[in-house]
């Protein structure tokens, strides 16, 4: 099974990262960091934007884990741009098979914040036609989703 985790955090070894980790344990899994490819934002259109190879890497993944930290109540810039993009670059339904994990967490969310996250992967799963298979919020959750997964 190939598993491919998005980093949507700045800090590539930060708290989103150690969630991957704790959801993803004894698993091999390929991660990209976000912050490390050049996705110009939605009606853009750069000569450099590296969205396509994220899909790519996406397309061959058989499992999505999508990481990020929650950030101004949200889901954070880089990952709801490259959710954004998405539109009219990818297909509905063109993702079908495949499985979506999100992670999503901070210092202090509240649950409106996190119920608000957790909606938007679920219609982006959806949509795209993958299985949507849970949200992780904090270590707990990860151990006791992976033991599912």
């Amino acid at each position: 099974m190939s598993i491919l985790f998005i980093n949507g955090s700045p800090n590539r070894n930060g708290n989103t990262a150690v969630l991957a980790e704790r959801l993803l344990k004894k698993k091999t899994y390929e991660t990209l960091n976000l912050t490390d490819y050049r996705i110009g934002s939605y009606g853009q259109k750069f000569p450099d934007d590296q969205l396509g190879e994220v899909i790519t890497k996406i397309k061959e993944a058989e499992v999505i884990v999508i990481g990020s930290p929650l950030y101004w109540h949200n889901i954070c810039g880089s990952v709801r741009n490259m959710l954004d993009r998405f539109y009219g670059f990818v297909e509905e339904a063109s993702l079908s098979g495949k499985t979506l994990y999100f992670l999503f967490q901070g210092a202090a969310p509240e649950k409106w914040m996190l119920e608000a996250g957790e909606y938007t992967m679920k219609r982006f799963a959806g949509l795209y036609g993958m299985k949507y298979a849970g949200m992780v919020t904090n270590k707990a959750e990860a151990d006791k989703l992976s033991e599912q997964f």
